[in-house]
């Protein structure tokens, strides 16, 4: 082998090995997921005592902080996991473990699309919550109508962008045969 081929080889090498630069950000990601289940907890036990007294559309609102939060963390298992496995090394977990049936399925293509699914979920909870609470009293200052416009844009283009980029996955796909 060349001297020339070997420094090409060990750089290539080392590029490679480079992935293993993302572990700490997969990391990070489960601390983060941790501090959601934190959240999720603290939101349960403060809405838990008032379930008998709370009106059914402050239950509602309730159950969707909750549906939001778990949504959120559907989402950092997707990035996690997905990531994880795309970008830096296949999860060696027994077959006999509960593995989601996803999981080494998702390529990068569907993780974006379920990326985009689990935000466009996310941000119309969020929208559905502010319009919940029009008509209660003390909040109406709060979210005035360029604001709820705002909220209605913003999701507007989270569910464009989804169908573009479903759009584009498709072309690509279709371009390949």
């Amino acid at each position: 082998m060349t001297g020339k081929r070997m420094v090409e080889r060990n750089f290539e090498r080392g590029l490679f090995a480079s992935r293993w630069l993302m572990a700490p950000m997969y990391l990070g990601l489960v601390v983060s997921l941790a501090m959601l289940v934190v959240v999720f907890a603290r939101e349960v036990l403060y809405y838990a005592p008032q379930t008998f007294t709370m009106s059914s559309e402050d239950a509602i609102l309730a159950v969707l902080t909750l549906v939001d939060l778990t949504l959120a963390g559907n989402l950092l298992l997707i990035v996690l996991f997905s990531g994880y496995e795309s970008f830096v090394s296949k999860m060696d977990i027994d077959d006999g473990a509960e593995r989601p049936e996803w999981m080494g399925t998702v390529n990068f293509s569907g993780l974006k699309l379920k990326l985009i699914a689990s935000i466009v979920a996310i941000s119309g909870i969020h929208l559905l919550k502010r319009f919940m609470e029009i008509g209660e009293p003390g909040i109406e200052s709060a979210f005035s109508e360029p604001h709820l416009r705002w909220l209605v844009i913003i999701h507007l283009t989270f569910v464009v962008s989804g169908v573009l980029l479903a759009a584009m996955d498709w072309i690509a796909a279709k371009s390949k045969h």
